[in-house]
């Protein structure tokens, strides 16, 4: 490991500092951070219910971070076609999904190194995360949304005092429109961001943690831009190379048929992006048709053995109220890692006997104008 962390450009393998505040290479990448050795259990804080429990496998400290509580998530049991599995509920969250653990620490280090204003872009869920902790931080954020996005989620952004534009055109015309407005204010993009990473590889900790300190066989991980499967294989690479873990969990990454690009890239055994048919579909936290981290989300899903998988509409709308019976109450995004379950125990990719980890990101409250439309009912 290096003995100072620093941002790195995969491509290029620039390294630059991490005292100062950038969101991507000077070649115009996305950029991570140099590998961490990871901590081991007896540097878990076990007095801070939070995410931030695990602080010292950050590569900088951050001496007042901004926090509402974030992470330390349930993680329940029930049973799909028979076969136990975990469902860990990252809706249970201050502002209602897992982008919470990701906005926490990358606020925190961006206003620690002077930035007071963020721009962000997002389908509903980053964005709420993003208004939220700026709010909590005493920043001031923008927010650009596809005028398409569920009412709900944009005004929880409103209330947190968040200024909100609407972007018509696909979710890829609202991304566009952010990098372009990225001169005039800081962008703080969910998708660009290293330091969204080093939050969202919490789930990886706070798993092993749960488990008894132990990794899962199997981690099902709805896929869009691909931040949580990036964030496990941050994590779970950290708590490898730490020695608390001997082997990664395989990450199974699930996109709707109708928008699924790395899932294309990834059974075409390349990693860049190939033509494939965007259509709409109700899970819209994934429907993300350029993901700027495409090389190195196929990158982490192959270093696991796992694999992509794609569910149909009438799958994931099956799996949402098969969720929901269950006491599950999630947005269509997060039933497709159902569906994917099933499929993966059917073909026999996946064990019964396994310990299998299924990640509920969003709740279902953030789509229930959508929800509703699904149940044939009028708001």
């Amino acid at each position: 490991m290096p003995a100072t962390s620093a941002y790195l450009d995969m491509d290029t393998a620039e390294h630059l500092p991490l005292d100062r505040p950038v969101w991507r290479s000077a070649s115009g990448r996305p950029l991570m951070i140099t590998p961490l050795a990871g901590i081991r259990r007896g540097d878990i804080d076990r007095s801070n219910r939070s995410l931030w429990r695990y602080a010292k496998s950050l590569p900088l400290h951050v001496a007042e971070p901004i926090s509402l509580g974030e992470g330390c998530t349930p993680l329940v049991e029930r049973k799909v076609d028979g076969a136990g599995v975990f469902c860990k509920l990252e809706w249970v969250m201050p502002t209602g999904s897992f982008k919470d653990r990701g906005a926490s620490v990358m606020l925190s280090v961006l206003r620690q190194q002077g930035i007071d204003a963020v721009l962000e872009d997002s389908s509903g869920n980053g964005g709420a995360a993003i208004a939220g902790y700026a709010a909590a931080g005493g920043m001031k954020a923008k927010i650009l949304v596809p005028a398409s996005t569920q009412p709900g989620k944009t005004v929880q952004m409103r209330a947190y005092g968040a200024e909100v534009e609407l972007v018509e055109g696909p979710r890829q015309a609202t991304a566009d429109a952010a990098v372009r407005q990225s001169d005039t204010i800081f962008y703080a993009s969910h998708n660009w961001q290293a330091f969204f990473l080093q939050g969202t590889k919490t789930l990886a900790y706070e798993l092993w943690e749960d488990l008894g300190f132990r990794a899962p066989d199997n981690v099902i991980i709805p896929l869009g831009a691909g931040s949580n499967v990036l964030g496990c294989d941050i994590g779970f690479g950290e708590l490898k190379r730490s020695g608390e873990i001997d082997r990664l969990p395989r990450l199974f990454g699930v996109q709707p048929e109708r928008c699924a690009p790395i899932h294309a890239s990834f059974v075409a055994g390349v990693d860049m992006p190939v033509p494939v048919e965007i259509g709409p579909t109700i899970a819209e936290g994934t429907a993300i048709a350029q993901p700027v981290r495409l090389k190195e989300v196929i990158a982490a899903l192959r270093r696991s053995g796992g694999r992509t998988v794609t569910v149909s509409e009438a799958a994931l709308e099956a799996a949402l109220w098969q969720s929901a019976r269950e006491g599950l109450y999630v947005e269509p995004t997060s039933a497709g890692t159902f569906a994917a379950y099933r499929q993966l125990l059917a073909a026999g990719v996946i064990g019964r006997d396994q310990t299998t980890v299924l990640v509920l990101t969003g709740s279902g409250l953030k789509a229930t104008q959508r929800v509703a439309g699904l149940m044939g009912v009028e708001m």
